[in-house]
């Protein structure tokens, strides 16, 4: 009897990273650092349509993640570099420079952004193709 290899669905959790999804994962982590700096920016300087904008903008590259990679961790990813450096940012310097400007704003932008990367991290996969539902055709 010839013996066959079942794989193991837990097996592609301790499997080493492709390097090209690597690569795509750190992508998402850059992408998502220059959002945090572009929002940190313009939320304050067109308050309150800007932190609307920097919002969307968030939420949208949280969003791209998703849908390029099918997976919360391409979620993590953007979340991870955009949370990063919007607390960096949000420490500022000795000097007394910060790029968030005094007020509610950057704290809404924050938290907005947080709330944010939870929801679409938390969002139901994307179905993979060739999978059936499991509901009854008629």
């Amino acid at each position: 009897m010839s013996e066959q290899k079942h794989s193991h669905p837990a097996d592609g959790l301790t499997a080493p990273p492709r390097p090209a999804r690597a690569a795509v994962y750190a992508g998402l982590a850059v992408l998502g650092a220059l959002v945090a700096v572009a929002g940190s920016l313009v939320q304050g300087g067109w308050f309150p349509g800007g932190l609307v904008l920097a919002l969307l903008a968030t939420a949208g590259v949280f969003l791209g993640g998703l849908r390029l990679t099918g997976t919360q961790m391409g979620v993590g990813a953007p979340a991870a570099g955009w949370l990063i450096a919007a607390v960096l940012l949000s420490i500022g310097r000795p000097e007394g420079d910060a790029a968030f400007s005094a007020g509610v704003g950057p704290l809404i932008y924050l938290l907005g952004g947080m709330v944010v990367a939870v929801m679409c991290a938390t969002m139901s996969r994307l179905p993979q193709p060739g999978t059936k539902s499991g509901r009854l055709e008629r």
